[in-house]
């Protein structure tokens, strides 16, 4: 006899674009699509508010401010009593601080999630039953932090499957050799290094994909290094798969990166992959295997390991082929809802088991 569905709120107070908010519309909306009964409460912003609606949910957006915000928690408060949940998940600081202050307050019957995607300051979190980190670095961190062992987890993500997709027209002359990278223009996800990677790959374009305070800073580097001509900066877009399906090799150049849903949605495209050995792609990638890993901060080593696999199309579409099967075999939608659906049965209140 299958078990009833769960009633789980998931509250985000995230940016307008990220990993961790695009992972949380497609958890959500695929526990939904699933069987589950799930409240989507999220920090007000209309394309977020709009994807989750045509996926069937009907969010409801909160302010979610700084300290001064009054009113989030009384009315957060209000939508959970309404709604009911066995488990709240909280994702980022803020919702941490407002669901937990609604459990705190109110004697809440439900069971806290505390949702991390990278290593923030726990004491938003403190109200938290448990924890649950999309890596196994993750984990162990809380406990060094002091975390009781038996209520910290690990979860994955699952990415976009983009397989077969059509590619996208990059602006890429033709027969150039085409990287790509996706990513907020920030100091942690290291686009300064690839371009000067880029500089040492003569006949190599560039697509980049996102946008960030350091948009003006790269456009300068681009220029001093000469590789303008052979870089394009595509703001940020919805079509991924399409990007990822164009390209001959991604690129994951990040100084600080806890886990890399990026490298995720490559392996789903069958793309290889090249990435500097942060957190998150030296937990997933094997190397040599399902991707190259090189040194952070390295121009040079980033440079020669996509130089090898352009040179060597058969090595190339062997790492492909291995990070796709990767993706099939964990990180694709079925096997992680099947994970979720395990742990959150595993701390909800006993009367939900």
């Amino acid at each position: 006899m299958a078990a009833p569905p769960l009633r789980i709120a998931h509250v985000m107070a995230g940016a307008a674009m990220g990993g961790a908010e695009a992972f949380y519309e497609r958890l959500t909306i695929a526990q939904h699509a699933a069987g589950e009964e799930v409240l989507a409460v999220i920090r007000q912003e209309a394309g977020r508010a709009a994807r989750l609606r045509a996926g069937g949910l009907q969010p409801v957006e909160l302010r979610m401010g700084g300290y001064f915000d009054l009113l989030t928690r009384p009315r957060l408060a209000r939508v959970l009593a309404g709604f009911r949940p066995q488990v709240v998940v909280a994702w980022a600081n803020r919702a941490g601080r407002f669901a937990g202050a609604v459990k705190r307050r109110g004697g809440a019957p439900w069971t806290l999630v505390g949702r991390l995607g990278g290593y923030y300051d726990l004491k938003y979190y403190r109200h938290c039953d448990h924890l649950v980190g999309n890596t196994r670095d993750l984990r162990d961190w809380f406990i060094r932090q002091g975390w009781p062992a038996e209520r910290a987890h690990h979860v994955p993500n699952f990415a976009h499957d983009f397989a077969g997709l059509a590619p996208a027209a990059l602006p890429a002359p033709a027969g150039a050799k085409r990287l790509l990278a996706l990513g907020r223009l920030h100091p942690n996800k290291g686009f300064d290094v690839l371009l000067r990677a880029l500089a040492l790959l003569p006949g190599v374009h560039l697509s980049l994909a996102g946008e960030g305070p350091e948009r003006a800073a790269l456009e300068r580097l681009a220029r001093e290094l000469g590789v303008a001509e052979r870089l394009a900066f595509l703001g940020w877009r919805q079509d991924t798969g399409a990007l990822l399906a164009a390209c001959d090799v991604f690129v994951c150049p990040s100084r600080h990166e806890p886990l890399g849903n990026v490298v995720l949605e490559a392996w789903s495209a069958a793309r290889p992959v090249v990435a500097a050995a942060a957190q998150g792609p030296v937990e997933l990638i094997r190397e040599g295997e399902t991707g190259l890993l090189v040194p952070k901060e390295d121009p040079a080593a980033l440079a020669a390991a996509i130089a090898g696999l352009l040179e060597d199309p058969a090595r190339a579409a062997s790492l492909a082929a291995a990070g796709r099967a990767e993706f099939a075999q964990s990180h694709a939608e079925a096997p992680v809802l099947a994970r979720w659906r395990e742990f959150l049965r595993a701390v909800a209140p006993a009367e939900a088991r």
